[in-house]
């Protein structure tokens, strides 16, 4: 299972929280208090911070939402025990998991072939990394993903742009596998 899909309480009982001060708008109560969060998770070592809001408690819960985010972008579940950061991924020469079916919150999530999630969801970050774990082992290959996610192209790449960095991957990977960029 991709950090980005585990349940919030399992997710965050391995990640590391750092609280500090930081530089910025706020007034004159800004620096008075650590509020700024710093989110890591364990295993993989990314980090996400959270520093907008004068409560901590608002700031760890953006960071682990940032967090998830950036894992959804930056680490690849190849398959259940094999995980690979992207960069090593480009450079394998077969990727082949074993994909069954979308995940249920995927499933839930389509209707008529269409993906309904807003980018501010919980699951958003879930439904992001499992599109480009797909995508990834099909080598960009945007309408072999879709039929695999039981939706059409157009709503992967919708998905993709709600993440500009997701897109930015995807392109990428596109073009190293010789496949016309997203628009």
């Amino acid at each position: 299972m991709h950090p980005a899909a585990m349940e919030i309480d399992k997710f965050v009982a391995q990640c590391r929280f750092e609280f500090t001060r930081r530089k910025g708008p706020g007034g004159q109560h800004r620096n008075k208090v650590e509020t700024a969060v710093i989110a890591t998770h364990i295993p993989t070592g990314i980090q996400a911070e959270a520093n907008s809001e004068r409560s901590q408690a608002a700031n760890r819960q953006i960071a682990i939402f940032r967090l998830r985010m950036k894992l959804a972008v930056e680490h690849r579940a190849i398959q259940s025990s094999e995980s690979l950061p992207i960069a090593q991924l480009a450079s394998r020469q077969t990727v082949d998991p074993v994909f069954d079916n979308p995940s249920d919150t995927w499933q839930r999530r389509v209707q008529n072939m269409r993906l309904a999630i807003s980018v501010k969801h919980d699951d958003f970050p879930s439904l992001l990394a499992e599109a480009l774990d797909r995508i990834v082992a099909d080598r960009g290959d945007i309408q072999k993903s879709a039929n695999g996610l039981l939706v059409t192209p157009s709503q992967i790449v919708k998905l993709l742009k709600k993440e500009p960095r997701a897109f930015q991957l995807v392109n990428r990977l596109r073009l190293e596998n010789e496949l016309g960029p997203l628009q």
